[in-house]
Formats: structure tokens, sequence, C-alpha cells
């Protein structure tokens, strides 16, 4: 995944919110979002290059998120980054330990941002700059640029978010996923500059990518309950951002299995 925002006890009766969109090249096989054959208590996509994950969320609370830093050219034997989002939640440690286990190691990896939730407390790893954070209450976009910068799509997503949690709250799965659909071209006075030229840098500014051999694989939509309930969507892209399927998982209280939901 490679943008989302969190909403940690910022909205009334819904103590986590995260939604996001997976941005991956089309080729790249993965599966749909679904209860793990490892761990049936954990739900979320896999990839199945390298068998990790990018969003993914156990029937206790605890979840993890992964977003790629975009630093240039990855080092053929870094791990897929994925992995710290699956190690993660078929283990049992807290978020804080599993946080600075995984900045101690960062350089193993492909660069990345990692979200890292227990049940109690969310932490945040990034590779630039480097740090492990406990996140506090409120409103917490990630991107695939350094920590301390909001690049176009993250600060569009999160001014429109704002939006809408006023006027019409943030309990509506469609509105949300409607944000994430956004396809809105920003000026490029306000892109980044990363190295790859302007063609490639127009091309992945919107918060939703609509590519032939690059874009928006999935979009997501986390939410938990302040009975400890949980509800995982996700609505699936193919190339072009044509529709190619949609899934829902919810679990009634903290604990109990994953059922599939009506659409």
């Amino acid at each position: 995944m490679c943008l989302a925002l969190l909403a940690l006890h910022a909205l009334p009766g819904t103590p986590l919110l995260l939604i996001g969109n997976r941005d991956e090249f089309h080729a790249r096989p993965s599966a749909p979002a679904a209860p793990w054959a490892e761990d049936a208590g954990v739900a979320g996509g896999r990839d199945l290059q390298a068998g990790g994950s990018w969003l993914a969320v156990r029937n206790d609370g605890r979840f993890a998120l992964v977003t790629n830093h975009r630093a240039g050219p990855v080092p053929r034997a870094a791990l897929s980054r994925g992995t710290l989002v699956t190690e993660f939640l078929l283990g049992d440690g807290g978020a804080a330990r599993a946080a600075q286990t995984a900045l101690r190691h960062a350089d193993q990896y492909a660069p990345f941002h990692l979200l890292l939730g227990d049940g109690t407390e969310v932490w945040r790893v990034d590779c630039a700059p480097r740090q492990a954070l406990r996140l506090q209450p409120g409103l917490h976009p990630f991107g695939n640029g350094p920590a301390d910068a909001l690049w176009p799509r993250q600060q569009r997503l999160l001014q429109r978010f704002r939006q809408t949690a006023r006027q019409r709250g943030a309990g509506d799965d469609a509105a949300l996923l409607a944000l994430l659909a956004d396809r809105t071209q920003p000026p490029d006075a306000e892109l980044p500059q990363t190295g790859i030229g302007l063609a490639r840098e127009r091309q992945l500014a919107p918060v939703f990518i609509a590519g032939e051999d690059y874009g928006t694989r999935a979009s997501n939509v986390l939410r938990m309950g302040a009975d400890g309930s949980l509800c995982l969507r996700e609505r699936r892209f193919g190339p072009a951002g044509t529709a190619a399927g949609e899934s829902l998982w919810y679990v009634h209280a903290p604990g109990a299995p994953w059922r599939a939901g009506p659409l």
C-alpha cells in the first residue's frame, strides 16, 4: 500500500479508522483480502510473489500496514517489506518492541514506512527520517516520501477526509472509497522531484493511480468499533482502474472468527 490515512481516537464511536490505496504493478500476483491459511484470525491481502502483505488485521485488533519509500533503486538483496506485516501479525510481541526491532534492521529491507498496532498503542516506523514513534490521537497521513513531507496526494486525501468527516461523519464506506477513487491531477508546480521525470511524477500524483502497467490495485477501509468489532473492506482494480472485485470481512467482538459480509 502506498497511500494511507489513519484516524486514531479522532472520530466518535470509532477508535481507529484506516483508509488507503495499494499501488503496485498489475503484473505482480496477489490474493484478495481474506483470512490467512497460517492463522484464520488474521485477514488481509497477500503478495503471492514474496509472501508478504501490505495491510492486515487480526481479530483481536492487532494490525499492520506498510508503504514503500521512494528513494531510488532497491538493492537486489533487500528483503520484501511486506514480510514486516506478516511477521508482526503472526506474532504476539507488542507494537513498541516490534517497531524498535524493525528500526534496527531497516537496512535489510527495501525502504519503507511501517504502521503497527497491538490493540493498546500504535507505532510508526520510518526509514526517512530514521525514527520509531508512538502515535498520539489525531489524523496521520502516510505516503511514499519522507515522513515529515506531505506530497499532493496525501494533502488532498487529508483535506477531503476532513471535509467528509465534518459534513457526513466517517461511518459511510461508500464515501470513504470515493475519497480513495479521486483521480484529480495536481499542478506540476506542486509535484515532488524524486528523479523519475515529470511524466512519471504526474502519473503517480493523484490519490487514485489509473495506469496500464502500474496503478492502484486495491482501496481499503479498516475500522474498529468502540466494542472491539472490526470491519475490513477491500475494493480491487485492474489496469486503467477497471473494477476487479470487492470483499468485506468483519468480526462482531474481539477474538471472534472472521465472517464474510454482504456488499
